[in-house]
């Protein structure tokens, strides 16, 4: 008798970690995708908030002219040519706000076009 009342409490741990951590995997997992669109001189949106750890697919879509996009500190490069759309996957794993800029001349104000991802826990 006492055997049995000592494995229940065990068995409901054991679930309940084990579903917790089933919750946490499968959240991990699944990437978020957000569309920006580039275009003379600016990205939109220009500010994103990411979560770190989360995986994520960002669809970059041209629409006037070549652009590209470098974060030196997030080892992201593209280019994205007129017309398309291209997709960077990448999950952040250092919090903080870093800076990326167009890396493809597109035209006067090609310095000021800039995109801003602030990583939170």
């Amino acid at each position: 008798m006492k055997i049995r009342y000592t494995l229940i409490p065990l068995v409901l741990f054991v679930l309940i970690a084990a579903s917790n951590l089933t919750r946490r995997t499968s959240a991990q997992a699944t990437p978020k995708e957000i569309d920006i669109v580039a275009r003379r001189f600016e990205y939109q949106p220009s500010e994103l908030t990411l979560k770190k750890d989360q995986p994520v697919i960002i669809h970059f879509k041209s629409i006037d002219v070549t652009h590209g996009l470098k974060f030196e500190d997030l080892n992201i490069s593209a280019t994205i040519d007129k017309g398309s759309s291209v997709p960077v996957s990448f999950t952040p794993t250092q919090v903080g706000d870093f800076v990326g800029h167009c890396s493809v001349f597109c035209g006067p104000d090609h310095g000021s076009m800039a995109l801003t991802f602030h990583v939170v826990e």
